[in-house]
């Protein structure tokens, strides 16, 4: 558990060092946003800094419950440890005051001691801190449409793949239990890799493949759709109580069938 004072933002360290930075601020994303809505996500590079990332909450219950619930949890085949950031992130100044200016890194350069064994504090938020401000030059070239919303690679490949059904129908829901489970009301972000990390936390999980709906959701957005194959009927009748209804975005609420 941390001994610093609590922070909207949380820092994970022990993370598997061979998964490519994308890829884990996908996975984390996933993984974190059941617990609170994240405004941002910094995986950290460099030889000395691998292995680490900082995941900012928009309030602290999100953050407090996330650290209890993940803390020791195998993510890539390593346990996570998880304690509050012993300061604020970019994204939480910027949140709260939109006219913040982010301080320079002159004190980094200057070579001047650690004062009262804060050198190691220092260093690891300055890392934050650089990260951060790579990431939010990368996002200027991008639009967005929630500032507030973690930004996922779109899935480029999604426009070659097979719809929903050859008929350009959904297939309709079964009443029956099945070990294939069919996802709906997918936003455009959501690939394999994401809904994986969602339905592998259950026993049996097998596969899963996110295509393009052959019809827009309730709302006339275009949606996504997936099928997601267990073992048995009973281990996907767990994953389905499980996450049917769950949250992927705001705005954005999953259905989950068997078919």
């Amino acid at each position: 558990m941390s001994s610093t004072q609590p922070n909207t933002t949380l820092y994970v360290k022990n993370l598997n060092d061979k998964v490519k930075k994308d890829e884990l601020r996908v996975q984390l994303y996933a993984l974190f946003t059941t617990y609170g809505r994240i405004i941002d996500i910094v995986a950290l590079k460099g030889p000395k800094m691998k292995g680490q990332a900082f995941v900012v909450f928009t309030d602290l219950a999100g953050a407090t419950a996330a650290m209890r619930g993940c803390e020791g949890m195998v993510f890539y085949d390593k346990p996570m440890h998880i304690e509050y950031a012993k300061s604020k992130s970019y994204a939480t100044h910027r949140r709260e005051d939109p006219d913040w200016v982010p301080p320079t890194s002159i004190h980094v350069k200057s070579g001047r001691p650690a004062v009262n064994g804060a050198g190691e504090k220092r260093q690891r938020d300055d890392r934050m801190d650089d990260d951060v401000r790579e990431m939010k030059r990368e996002r200027t070239e991008k639009d967005s449409d929630d500032d507030e919303e973690m930004e996922i690679e779109d899935d480029d490949e999604g426009a070659a793949r097979p719809t929903g059904s050859g008929n350009g129908q959904i297939p309709a829901p079964s009443q029956q239990q099945s070990a294939r489970l069919m996802c709906l009301n997918l936003p455009q972000e959501v690939t394999d890799d994401v809904l994986a990390v969602l339905f592998q936390q259950y026993q049996g999980f097998h596969s899963v493949q996110v295509v393009p709906s052959p019809t827009p959701n309730a709302n006339g957005q275009k949606a996504k759709m997936a099928y997601v194959m267990f073992d048995s009927p009973d281990l996907a009748s767990t994953a389905k109580e499980a996450l049917d209804g769950f949250t992927l975005k705001k705005g954005w609420v999953m259905s989950v069938s068997y078919i």
